[in-house]
């Protein structure tokens, strides 16, 4: 029954290699963004960009809020993988 199940969606086999790859990305864009030493590489960049005044306190409470929820989703390894687990 399985064979002529493959047999029935050969036609289908493109789309479901792309799906797989665009998964594959997703997977690894949302590995790479919640990476902590990616996320605490990026907090030290925006330290220096308040002690140099780039950018202003507000700014820069904004994006550490930000980045400080990444890492904590990355420390707790809360990004899902596409198979319904967590990382």
């Amino acid at each position: 029954m399985g064979l002529l199940k493959e047999i029935a969606l050969l036609p289908f086999a493109p789309v479901r290699g792309s799906a797989w790859v665009i998964g594959q990305v997703v997977h690894e864009a949302e590995r790479i963004y919640c990476d902590p030493a990616v996320v605490r590489a990026e907090l030290a960049r925006l330290e220096e960009q308040l002690e140099a005044g780039e950018i202003d306190e507000e700014e820069f409470d904004r994006q550490e809020d930000e980045l400080l929820y990444r890492l904590e989703t990355g420390l707790r390894g809360g990004v899902a993988t596409g198979n319904g687990t967590a990382r």
